[in-house]
């Protein structure tokens, strides 16, 4: 068939089921430690709801909580999704996007999702860097921009420990010799461990953070499908936080059936690791919430037989009743279909209250919903290590009156002066939150 008349098959059959298919809930229902879930409501064809991506206009931004105020630390940056900060001050931004992954864009569904991933933005190709940015003034704008690595294979997460930066690609942990206040890295990468990438690929993002002794690393890995519908096989040492021995590159999963889990911190008072994971998609515009969690050693959260403990998904073949029974709830959902990755705490902020104590989440929006959610910065307030009362709206404002997507918030990081930073893919921007003035 003829791709210009399959896609206007697909778009009308869509357009039927965007019809006969919405949410019936608001998405404060899908959100705190027990989150409305409603039965599964299972389409034929899938609701696609795409913001398509327009940038900003000239002197637009996004719209900041009361007692804050938004600018942009960095303009005209090329797919910027991950931010890391150095101890000096300096800002690395990883510039990226996803690998090749021929084998996920098979078949009719395949075809159409990536003609949805483009339309949202994510159909560009990586630009494979790490860039640094530098506000020596502190005036609240980098002046100074270096390409700090080049070469690389769809970074994403990143990690100082003494004098050895960790890069996380898409298919392999990478260590390089770092000094202080260098603005680029020349030397070659060595590989500490191999991660789980392929043609498939299909949740390509790899974080790592540090251990607070330095003597570990964690690494989120994401499934390689929706549900497993690719294979269980093709999803081994997936769906998981791996924890490496940084002097062995030894590795073993630290925690498992966690769907796609990007962000991860350390809360400060309960010294835990928290993630925040995105959970499954096509089965109803309230299903399933995404949500932050505290990540224990061990523990198995469900993906891909159950989601939310023990609500079984009936798509996944083979069953596994007994993997189902061991699963646990998470903590706290953050929103169906919110695609929620950043994820950063408080410490060291000087936004005044209420966003003292507690994380700020990065919510890079949905496409499996209608009508759209995330698409905005939220904080959850903490209180004794844990989730406390609903969230609040940090950054608003990056869909027009049109539903198009001027922004998209990723990755979050409170930087040397205590202002939020925040990653804008589709707007080509790093903002900056401060204390209004």
């Amino acid at each position: 068939m003829h791709k210009t008349r399959l896609a206007l098959l697909i778009m009308a059959a869509g357009a039927l089921a965007a019809c006969g298919e919405s949410s019936t809930l608001q998405v404060s229902d899908g959100t705190g430690p027990s989150p409305k879930l409603p039965e599964p409501n299972k389409t034929l064809i899938p609701t696609v709801n795409i913001a398509p991506a327009i940038g900003w206009p000239e002197g637009a931004k996004p719209t900041a909580a009361a007692g804050t105020h938004v600018a942009a630390f960095a303009e005209g940056l090329d797919h910027p999704r991950w931010l890391y900060v150095l101890p000096n001050g300096d800002v690395l931004v990883a510039q990226t996007n996803a690998p090749p992954k021929p084998d996920d864009a098979k078949g009719i569904r395949g075809w159409v999702m990536e003609q949805v991933m483009g339309r949202a933005g994510a159909g560009v190709p990586s630009p494979n860097r790490i860039t640094l940015l530098r506000d020596a003034d502190h005036d609240g704008i980098a002046e100074t921009r270096t390409v700090f690595l080049e070469n690389l294979n769809s970074p994403f997460g990143m990690a100082l420990v003494g004098n050895d930066l960790y890069v996380a690609d898409s298919d392999k942990l990478l260590r390089f010799p770092y000094q202080p206040g260098e603005t680029a890295i020349k030397e070659a990468g060595t590989k500490v461990v191999d991660l789980p990438g392929g043609s498939i690929n299909h949740h390509w993002t790899k974080n790592v953070v540090a251990s607070k002794d330095g003597s570990k690393l964690y690494v989120s890995v994401g499934s390689n499908s929706n549900v497993g519908e690719n294979g269980l096989e093709a999803e081994q040492g997936r769906a998981a936080i791996w924890e490496v021995d940084r002097a062995t590159g030894q590795h073993r999963i630290f925690a498992s059936g966690l769907r796609n889990p990007n962000g991860m911190a350390w809360e400060p008072q309960s010294g835990k690791l928290w993630t925040a994971v995105n959970e499954r998609d096509e089965i109803g515009s309230d299903l399933v919430p995404d949500y932050i969690t505290s990540v224990k050693d061990g523990a198995f959260y469900g993906w891909p037989f159950s989601y939310y403990g023990q609500h079984v998904d009936v798509r996944v073949s083979p069953q596994n009743p007994d993997l189902v029974a061991k699963a646990i709830a998470p903590d706290y959902a953050v929103g169906p279909h919110t695609a929620s990755l950043g994820l950063t705490f408080a410490e060291g902020s000087k936004l005044p209250a209420p966003f003292s104590n507690g994380a700020f989440i990065g919510q890079h929006g949905s496409w499996n919903r209608k009508p759209h959610s995330g698409y905005k910065v939220i904080f959850v307030p903490f209180e004794g290590g844990q989730p406390k009362g609903q969230p609040i709206d940090v950054l608003t404002g990056f869909l027009n009156s049109d539903e198009k997507a001027m922004g998209r918030p990723v990755g979050v990081v409170i930087d040397q002066q205590g202002d939020l930073l925040v990653a804008d893919d589709v707007g080509n921007k790093v903002w900056r939150v401060s204390a209004a003035k």
